[in-house]
């Protein structure tokens, strides 16, 4: 029989909670919380601009606001659950996602599945709380991701990234459908094209920066079947579009005119400088960083100015 004293029992005690931060570390990374996030920051400026346009109060729909939050949260993170549940198989083959729970085998592909599915149905009751218009686009997101882009285009054909766009420019339509649900305003379909556009040139630059890993794991990305020219050309088109879309939230006031103009401009200066640039791989990786400021500061930059008006 083993005599445990009381140093073993700090040694068994220390590992309880070192344990539990990998297990969160690890259920965190299967959700993709960074990506929960700054999809979180979208629909809640969809919320924002709701309440900003219809003049409603924020304490009497702070009830739909909190549904809608929460829903879409639980559905981001069951839809990217799944995707790490369908990619277990090529997910090894890539350095940037070979250390994921799901393809080191950390959590088993049944728990991720489970937790896809689990997490994905209670975001859907929340945004069904918020209301009804909030949960088919909330639906219509999951089964894009999931169904049409991770199961389908992402191993199939080049055109991946365009159509995953959709589910990602969803959040801000979900967020005000919750205040909103006729959606009748133009401006809730500004921001999804705003999201749409942006995400072209953003994920072509990470495609860039990996080529290798994308044709190893024999996914038929941009750079890949087109090369370098053609995907540079490419997201100079989206850049160049999103620009005078972005535009379009002039009513903002000059705040966010100014603002949206000054980053526009920047980043399609940047893809153009892609054209003559030596090192294309320094050049990716500049787009890339600048792709994620410009899209957090142009949707503060977009509540921020309400402020002002």
């Amino acid at each position: 029989m083993k005599i445990i004293g009381p140093n073993d029992q700090a040694m068994e005690a220390g590992n309880v909670p070192s344990a539990w931060s990998r297990l969160v570390r690890d259920v965190l990374t299967t959700v993709k919380i960074g990506i929960v996030n700054s999809n979180l920051m979208t629909a809640f400026t969809g919320v924002w601009l709701a309440l900003y346009m219809t003049q409603e109060d924020f304490w009497t729909d702070a009830v739909p606001v909190l549904f809608v939050l929460i829903g879409t949260a639980l559905v981001i993170a069951g839809g990217c659950s799944l995707n790490n549940f369908i990619d277990r198989d090529i997910d090894p083959l890539m350095e940037r996602t070979h250390e994921r729970p799901s393809a080191t085998g950390k959590l088993r592909g049944k728990t991720v599945l489970i937790m896809g599915l689990t997490l994905s149905v209670t975001g859907l009751l929340a945004l069904l709380a918020a209301s009804v218009t909030a949960a088919a686009f909330g639906l219509l997101g999951l089964l894009v991701y999931v169904l049409v882009y991770t199961m389908w285009l992402k191993r199939s054909h080049s055109m991946n990234t365009v159509i995953g766009s959709v589910a990602g420019a969803v959040p801000p339509l979900i967020g005000w459908a919750a205040i909103d649900p006729s959606l009748n305003s133009p401006i809730p379909w500004v921001l999804f094209l705003i999201l749409f556009l942006w995400q072209p040139p953003h994920f072509l630059a990470l495609a860039m920066k990996r080529v290798e890993e994308y044709r190893r794991a024999g996914i038929p990305m941009l750079p890949v079947v087109a090369g370098f020219e053609i995907t540079k050309r490419q997201m100079i088109f989206y850049v160049s579009v999103l620009v005078p879309v972005s535009l379009l939230l002039y009513f903002l006031g000059l705040v966010y005119v100014i603002c949206a103009l000054a980053l526009g401009f920047t980043w399609l200066g940047i893809a153009i400088y892609g054209l003559v640039a030596k090192d294309t791989m320094k050049w990716a990786k500049m787009m890339f960083v600048f792709s994620l400021n410009y899209m957090t500061l142009l949707f503060i930059i977009m509540i921020v100015s309400t402020f002002f008006n």
